[in-house]
């Protein structure tokens, strides 16, 4: 090989970044928001949505963005099948390979076979587009439908991509994780105790190779802005809060039956459960099986559930409440949440906060410092530390302020966005640098 050829040409200084989505915006995922106005901030960047429009309980801010996106969904039906053909005609062979190993899986659920069958045709339509279109590197931040899209687009055009792993997506796990992260050109995480987790499995997959994936943690950001943090009022009834779509890591269940025990014990408070979910978003009849709960303990005087709210209305909610309650649970398949965005965003809010010893929690809750840890499904326990921030004001005060602070300092929209497009950026420069020399 010649000294010409081995070459390795200046990296782009700013490479052009393909964002791909299913939706976006989408109002149960503002941190991802965050990180693409981030992006958009730093660098050239596009947003290709894998599905249509969604826009219910979104932000002004979101809306106002939404326009920027470029969009298939079922208005795209035709095109998109129209390159499957032509592909399928012209290379039949390359066509059934790349078929088999994205979707002839033994997935979890007809939804999720759906998902993927979607992303693989979508990524064979959209492999030629962002080819034209000069896009340097993608990015994922969805370990499946989004990363499938992704993996085909880098199998048929040869664009490197970054995904995301966190919390339920690395257990239980689907069957072809683990090849999108050895194929990726590096991994975002968002917090340390996943990182972990996606080490270990890559090395368990592949333990003889020397060039996995780089893994980089990078904190969510902020997406609410903090105008004014006053100290929890922390007047009697105090007001609790727990806020997340009705699914089994979340622990309402167990919530609930804490505070029965507090009724029980005449401590005065009240607890506000905002979210929902149930069949809409997939979750089953766990929405009914709470309002049933709280009815059989005789909590309905003291338990309010207001139901999905809009982005728009959360500062007001976490203004007007006192201790934030995070129950997370690891459910029986060892899904589980990381760090959920209410908390951080409660925690910025100046409230006080309550979860468990779980994931990544404890990053974030630093027991008796920016919080209370209890262990996971002990209502006995999180009734305890309920009751002694109540009884304790003061304290509660000051767990809330340590909070804020550090909430503030961890996930900063600005210092976490400028390390997200940083992150890409090298990335990108060390997959071409590679990819040259070989």
């Amino acid at each position: 090989m010649t000294e010409q050829s081995t070459r390795i040409p200046d990296p782009p200084a700013s490479p052009k970044v393909g964002i791909i989505l299913l939706w976006y915006p989408l109002f149960t995922q503002p941190f991802i928001f965050r990180d693409v106005e981030a992006i958009k901030t730093h660098l050239p960047a596009t947003v290709y949505t894998l599905y249509g429009k969604n826009l219910r309980l979104c932000s002004q801010e979101m809306c106002r963005a939404a326009s920027d996106a470029q969009r298939l969904g079922l208005k795209k039906l035709l095109p998109v099948l129209f390159s499957n053909l032509r592909l399928l005609v012209r290379h039949p062979v390359r066509y059934a390979r790349l078929l088999g190993e994205h979707v002839l899986r033994r997935w979890a659920s007809l939804e999720i076979l759906g998902e993927n069958l979607w992303a693989f045709l979508c990524g064979i339509h959209l492999a030629p587009i962002l080819r034209e279109a000069g896009i340097d590197i993608l990015y994922a931040p969805w370990p499946r439908g989004t990363t499938t899209a992704a993996r085909v687009i880098f199998q048929c055009a040869g664009i490197p991509y970054v995904t995301v792993a966190r919390a339920d997506n690395l257990a239980p796990r689907d069957p072809d994780l683990v090849d999108k992260l050895l194929d990726a050109c590096a991994i975002r995480t968002n917090n340390y105790a996943d990182e972990k987790r996606i080490r270990e499995l890559m090395i368990q997959a592949a333990p003889h190779r020397q060039d996995l994936p780089k893994v980089r943690v990078i904190y969510n950001c902020l997406t609410l802005h903090v105008d004014k943090c006053d100290p929890p009022a922390m007047n009697k009834p105090v007001r609790l809060l727990a806020v997340g779509r009705f699914d089994v890591t979340k622990g309402f269940d167990v919530l609930l039956d804490a505070c029965a025990l507090l009724r029980d014990e005449h401590v005065p408070f009240t607890l506000t459960l905002v979210g929902g979910g149930g069949r809409l978003m997939g979750l089953g009849n766990l929405e009914e099986a709470l309002h049933r709960q709280t009815r059989r303990l005789g909590l309905e005087d003291i338990v309010s559930f207001p139901g999905l709210v809009d982005h728009d209305a959360f500062p007001d909610i976490l203004k007007s409440h006192d201790i934030f309650v995070a129950p997370c649970v690891i459910a029986a398949g060892g899904a589980r949440d990381g760090i959920p965005n209410t908390l951080i965003e409660a925690m910025s809010f100046g409230l006080c906060v309550v979860a468990t010893n779980v994931s990544a929690l404890p990053e974030v809750v630093r027991h008796k410092e920016t919080g209370l840890l209890v262990p996971q499904r002990d209502p006995a326990a999180l009734a305890a530390a309920l009751r002694t921030l109540i009884e304790n004001p003061q304290q509660a005060r000051q767990y809330a302020a340590n909070g804020a602070k550090l909430a503030r300092e961890l996930f900063s929209p600005q210092k976490n966005g400028e390390l997200l497009a940083e992150f890409l950026a090298q990335a990108n420069t060390a997959w071409r640098s590679r990819t040259c020399v070989e």
